[in-house]
């Protein structure tokens, strides 16, 4: 009973800000009708009652599996085990990532079928099927993250010099995407567990972090790659004929039940499913344990059920009116600083920040402390919102004019940033980048990009996770460089009195 009052209370800090924030500005700045506004508050009702039931089900199911995966794995010391484990644990969770399709689903409608879901879903699995494998191998190994990291986007940069803009778009999202509300607590865990093993107790603290970034980079070379190959010529995006908002109140619920229902079942099913196979064949944990485990994920499954619909129904058709309004706005600093404080409060109720924030004060053992790294995050992804509106305003200004700098930037500071916040900041911008990103926040740039003269859906409304992605990578790195400068002021004191 105390961890579901605490549980609670962690969500209402989360959903409260941005439910207050819309409420508000549909009253003023931004008058939505009243069959929205009714649906948004029964919605935000619906979210906290799925998200405490998430975050509960995640500590209990969830985490459980990832960590003695891991630790298996590890344990049976052997790569081809290690990669070929890899590869099929990335590409089911990817696959069945709900965010994915969300994406995914929005990125068919926008280009008239001519990027279609499933193809875009399977492209971006196997990118992270693959990088996820390396990355295993990199934690068993030893490999430094920040040689690894400037590998892989190299890389990255070398495919988008030979890919439009809609494409380069399109697959910074799917790296936000793809790292949702399911997949960032198993990975997150999964790299628990194979760094656990480690003998150096330092090290495996620091190879804790990092497993979803370099994941991220693989669902970003997956679109480009397809492309290389495809060579898809794209017109300019328009919101499909399906965005007209509803009147009704209840019937966008009703109808979002039974598709979200299904899809977190077909997401959460290959995690039981290879569960249950290690239990037979390698776990075998007692029968209390392993009753609470799977106790675990029915909870998971009904949380996520009911934050996705809460999110679906409620929220998208208000991000998107909202949006639409504030684009016609003439003052553009207004436009620009109400995107900042959306973002500033929309990550606050992503569910994953909060699984990755509670593993770094665990893992630290409280040295790296939860509400730090949440207001930082905050702050990264206040600007990335910021950053992307002002890209949809200013003609001329495109989505690489940020990303090619952001990036590089971060890169170079992983050779200066402590090895452990190089983990974690490049683990929360896939953190960062959850399902309030793939449906509201994405939701109200299009609107923001349907309204603006000489702006394009597909081009200026995409992207914004990508930015998401991208900002709390360079914040979380200034903030480790913060706590070094620290402690080196604090030992040269202590060695000057001394």
């Amino acid at each position: 009973m105390r961890a579901l009052v605490e549980k609670i209370k962690e969500v209402l800090f989360a959903v409260v800000p941005i439910t207050v924030l819309v409420l508000v500005l549909s009253f003023t700045l931004t008058p939505l009708e009243p069959h929205l506004i009714i649906r948004f508050s029964i919605g935000a009702v619906v979210l906290m009652a799925g998200l405490t039931l998430f975050l509960m089900g995640v500590n209990i199911g969830i985490t459980s599996i990832g960590n003695h995966m891991g630790a298996a794995l590890a344990k049976r010391n052997s790569l081809l085990i290690l990669i070929v484990a890899g590869l099929a644990l990335g590409f089911f969770i990817s696959i069945a990532e709900p965010d994915l399709h969300i994406l995914a689903q929005q990125v068919d409608e926008v280009t008239k079928g001519l990027l279609p879901k499933f193809a875009l879903v399977v492209v971006v699995s196997v990118g992270v099927a693959v990088m996820l494998a390396l990355g295993m191998v990199r934690i068993v190994y030893n490999a430094p993250i920040n040689i690894f990291l400037t590998v892989a986007y190299i890389i990255i940069f070398v495919l988008a010099i030979f890919n439009p803009p809609e494409i380069l778009a399109i697959a910074f999202d799917a790296s936000g995407a793809t790292t949702g509300a399911l997949t960032v607590p198993f990975i997150l865990a999964l790299a628990v567990g194979v760094s656990s093993m480690k003998k150096d107790s330092r090290a495996s603290e620091e190879d804790s972090f990092g497993l979803l970034g370099i994941v991220s980079a693989g669902a970003i070379m997956g679109p480009m790659v397809m492309n290389l190959f495809t060579r898809s010529q794209f017109t300019a995006g328009e919101m499909a004929a399906d965005t007209v908002v509803s009147q009704s109140i209840f019937t966008p619920f009703l109808q979002n039940f039974p598709d979200v229902s299904a899809d977190v079942a077909i997401a959460l099913s290959p995690m039981l499913l290879i569960f249950i196979f290690f239990q037979i064949v390698y776990f075998r944990l007692p029968a209390k344990q392993f009753i609470r485990t799977v106790v675990g994920m029915g909870i998971t499954y009904f949380g996520l059920v009911l934050f996705l619909v809460g999110v679906n129904a409620g929220f998208m058709d208000a991000a998107r009116e909202i949006g639409k309004k504030m684009a016609m706005f003439e003052n553009r600093f207004i436009v620009i600083g109400l995107g900042f404080l959306i973002g500033l409060v929309t990550i606050l109720a992503e569910p994953a920040v909060h699984v990755l924030t509670d593993q770094v004060e665990d893992v630290t053992s409280g040295y790296v402390k939860k509400r730090l790294v949440l207001f930082t995050l905050c702050l990264g992804v206040g600007a990335s919102v910021a950053l992307s509106l002002l890209r949809i305003l200013v003609p001329g200004l495109q989505l690489w004019h940020f990303l090619l700098p952001g990036y590089i930037i971060s890169i170079i500071m992983t050779f200066f940033a402590p090895k452990l916040f190089v983990g974690v900041a490049f683990d929360s911008g896939g953190v960062a980048s959850g399902p309030m990103t793939a449906t509201f926040i994405l939701a109200f740039s299009q609107g923001v990009a349907a309204a603006t003269p000489g702006a394009d859906v597909l081009a200026d409304g995409f992207g914004i996770i990508a930015m998401v992605a991208m900002t709390p990578v360079l914040a979380l790195q200034i903030l480790g460089l913060l706590f070094l400068l620290k402690t080196k002021t604090k030992k040269g004191g202590a060695e000057k009195n001394g």
